[in-house]
């Protein structure tokens, strides 16, 4: 099996409302590759944006069913991931990387 790359582990930043409201508390919510886990998500975010990490949470967001004029067809599911920052640190998601 091939190893994920720390760039691709990180899929892309999700910038909500409740994910804003989350970013007043030091945590930023990522997109993130359905076989990372945490030690590698934590991993490749220091390695990235050069911060420390506190903790990671994750959330599996299962695929969804839609029916649209009669024809089924699935929302693709994804894994989310919450990283804690340490105090006084963040991340600046309108640079990029």
């Amino acid at each position: 099996m091939k190893k994920i790359n720390h760039i691709d582990s990180i899929r892309s930043p999700i910038i909500t409302e409740k994910a804003t409201i989350l970013s007043e508390q030091n945590k930023t919510v990522f997109k993130v590759h359905k076989k990372a886990d945490k030690k590698t998500i934590k991993k490749n975010i220091e390695k990235l944006f050069k911060v420390n990490v506190i903790k990671v949470n994750i959330i599996n967001r299962k695929s969804k069913l839609k029916i649209r004029q009669g024809k089924k067809s699935y929302k693709s599911g994804y894994k989310k991931a919450i990283v804690t920052l340490k105090k006084g640190q963040s991340i600046d998601l309108t640079t990029g990387i």
